[in-house]
């Protein structure tokens, strides 16, 4: 089976975790693909730049300026990071934008009306569907012994790059590759009581997930973060779990099923 892995910023930004990350990813027995994020160096970099970044109602907008630099940082200096840590394992990693051999195209995102009536224009943002992977070209890759990793720049196919969501497109590759989905985070799971590392719900369903989402346990960054798991599930991906990146070899973490 296939195995889509998806890191996030915090971990790139760790080197010692991210060394043992790229240690545990080579070891990982089968084709695989990785997908990275970056939000944490993109945001200080646009800081430093004096193009802070833009929030309407908790949603980030992607303006020219912007992309530039999630450009850069994305997949430029994490890609290439990435792939050399890899390479060092031994592991024939090969860095990827969507445009790459057109890997991934994006839609731009439309315009959404607020609370208030008004309209936001998410500017350079773009959304990506299982429909969206060139699905022929990542297993000819894959068939070569080569690993793809993936960062969160697509394109829509007609020269606009488009900055996109890292876990929407690990969960599309997964679903369109009828591939194992793997979340790795900070965290060792979906936690039970929030304060608490050791209190990982083994598995979440459907029906859990509006219970945790109605007491509140489940907030804030991992409710778009299971949302995008279950529609993996029901769009094609064989099993989808969300665990600390130290587990990926020893297992454990929240198992999301339907």
């Amino acid at each position: 089976m296939i195995t889509v892995v998806k890191i996030g910023g915090r971990i790139l930004d760790d080197q010692p975790a991210l060394e043992m990350f790229c240690r545990d990813f080579a070891s990982l027995a089968g084709p695989k693909l990785l997908v990275h994020g970056g939000n944490v160096l993109a945001s200080r970099v646009q800081e430093a730049l004096g193009v802070p970044p833009i929030r309407v109602e908790g949603r980030r907008v992607t303006d020219a300026a912007a992309l530039q630099v999630v450009t850069m940082v994305y997949a430029g200096w994490y890609n290439k990071s990435v792939v050399a840590q890899l390479q060092r394992e031994g592991c024939d990693a090969v860095g990827l934008s969507g445009c790459d051999g057109a890997v991934i195209t994006a839609s731009r995102r439309p315009p959404l009306t607020l609370s208030d009536g008004s309209t936001l224009d998410f500017g350079f943002v773009g959304d990506v569907t299982p429909a969206s992977v060139r699905i022929p070209f990542v297993l000819s890759l894959l068939e070569q012994g080569f690993v793809p990793v993936l960062s969160a720049i697509n394109h829509d196919g007609r020269g606009q790059l488009l900055n996109t969501n890292a876990d929407t497109v690990a969960a599309s590759l997964a679903a369109a590759l009828g591939a194992r989905l793997v979340y790795c985070f900070e965290k060792p799971g979906v936690l039970a009581d929030p304060g608490r590392d050791d209190s990982v719900l083994q598995s979440i369903d459907t029906s859990d997930f509006e219970k945790l989402k109605a007491s509140g346990t489940v907030s804030d960054g991992m409710l778009p973060k299971l949302e995008t798991a279950f529609s993996a599930l029901r769009s094609g991906a064989r099993e989808v779990f969300i665990m600390n990146a130290a587990g990926l070899l020893a297992g454990g973490g929240t198992r999301i099923c339907l």
